[in-house]
């Protein structure tokens, strides 16, 4: 079967190669057109389109399906399309457009965490087994008869970012297994179950508050990791956080509190003590957490530094 890939950001490009290391040929790449990036906003290709490129694949760039988009697709004649993060809806025309579809790769067990952000409301939510389905696109939100499942277990040191990178990189073998059974007349299995929502994150998801227990606020990082951010403030300025680990350290102070233990920066809240890894100060780098707090000097000794 030939393959139309509709891809857009960096996690999308794993998925692709996976397609063409699988045998399948992709006779072009659907994406969302140039951006601006960076402090000069200079216009750059996806990170699908440039893989494209690289690769001598065909690239449509289209933010919104439109009669151009439609007889752009149709004219390189695909039977089934791909699906990953591509970021426009799909109107029925384009549903109806080629022979066997349009197959979504979805990182959730579906019908929980439909929406734009799975991985990272299901982290936020405490699991610890992250799933990936293949389905079919219908005009619900992620309402198609799944045809393929995966999972893969959360480490200690996990975020939404490294979740995301394991499940792609094992996308493309699934989209290609999924691709032979509907050669073979698989139609796929309905969904069964009550749905949940994966809305959007926004900045605000990555307000941590001291005040929750350990196992809230780990979570919550890592569901905001990388993008939004998990962040709170200190001195009046957002402080942005790397992943916060458990710490045996006994709770001192009010929620939000941080000292050294054994050289290690904590935090107080709830129901223990948090290991700050990586903090990133207004206007500036990212920055090991020790170092960040050893340059605190006697505001930290007398547990004056609280964030909040």
């Amino acid at each position: 079967m030939k393959v139309i890939y509709a891809g857009t950001p960096q996690i999308a490009v794993a998925p692709l190669d996976g397609l063409l290391e699988a045998g399948y040929e992709v006779v072009a790449v659907l994406t969302r057109e140039d951006a601006p990036v960076g402090r000069k906003r200079v216009l750059t290709p996806s990170p699908v389109a440039a893989r494209a490129t690289e690769l001598g694949i065909p690239v449509i760039k289209a933010n919104r399906w439109d009669d151009e988009t439609q007889d752009a697709v149709a004219a390189v004649g695909a039977d089934i399309a791909a699906v990953v993060a591509y970021g426009a809806i799909l109107p029925a025309r384009a549903l109806d457009l080629l022979p066997h579809g349009w197959i979504n790769l979805h990182f959730s067990a579906l019908p929980a965490w439909r929406g734009a952000a799975p991985v990272q409301r299901a982290l936020m939510a405490g699991e610890t087994e992250i799933f990936s389905n293949t389905f079919r696109i219908e005009t619900g939100l992620d309402t198609g008869p799944v045809f393929a499942t995966e999972s893969a277990l959360v480490g200690p040191e996990d975020s939404a970012g490294s979740m995301l990178e394991k499940l792609a990189s094992t996308g493309g073998a699934l989209l290609a297994s999924t691709f032979a059974e509907i050669k073979a007349g698989a139609t796929g299995i309905p969904q069964t179950g009550d749905p949940t929502h994966a809305a959007k994150l926004t900045i605000a998801d990555g307000k941590v508050d001291f005040t929750r227990n350990r196992a809230d606020i780990i979570a919550q990082v890592r569901g905001v990791t990388p993008e939004p951010g998990a962040w709170c403030e200190y001195a009046g300025a957002r402080l942005k956080l790397g992943l916060l680990l458990p710490s045996d350290a006994p709770a001192e102070g009010a929620p939000g509190t941080v000292r050294l233990v054994a050289k290690k920066p904590v935090v107080t809240c709830a129901d223990g003590s948090l290991e700050l890894t990586q903090v990133q100060p207004s206007g500036k780098k990212m920055m090991n957490a020790a170092d960040w707090a050893r340059g605190l000097g006697s505001a930290l000794t007398e547990q004056k530094v609280v964030l909040a």
